[in-house]
């Protein structure tokens, strides 16, 4: 094994059906109204963790929420975790601004994420 521990969940993506009653929710929970306020996205900053709201579970058609850990290495990361037993659901790709996502599940279809900030 590597030394490629994490350094916790920084993202929590939830899918979400109505984007609009979600983010009324969502800013009620967490005290503060969303930073990132699009058709397509509402994201919160807070306590050093970042919540995302994604209608219709967007184009990874998530059905539930998603966390990711993050990591200084995804592809060091990712290859210990399938060698353990996860499949690769989604391969490392750029989101912008330099930072890579990643998804696998587990071996009960538990969808996990990694996220690595360039």
């Amino acid at each position: 094994m590597t030394d490629s521990s994490t350094q916790g969940i920084k993202i929590v993506l939830h899918p979400v059906t109505d984007l609009e009653r979600a983010k009324v929710v969502y800013t009620a929970l967490l005290g503060i109204p969303p930073q990132a306020d699009s058709s397509y996205y509402v994201g919160f900053d807070v306590a050093g963790q970042h919540i995302g709201l994604v209608p219709s579970g967007g184009p990874q058609s998530m059905t539930s929420p998603v966390a990711y850990w993050q990591v200084p290495d995804i592809e060091a990361k990712l290859a210990e975790v399938t060698a353990a037993g996860a499949a690769v659901k989604e391969s490392p790709r750029d989101v912008g601004g330099g930072r890579l996502v990643a998804t696998f599940t587990d071996p009960d279809g538990n969808v996990l994420g990694l996220v690595q900030d360039q």
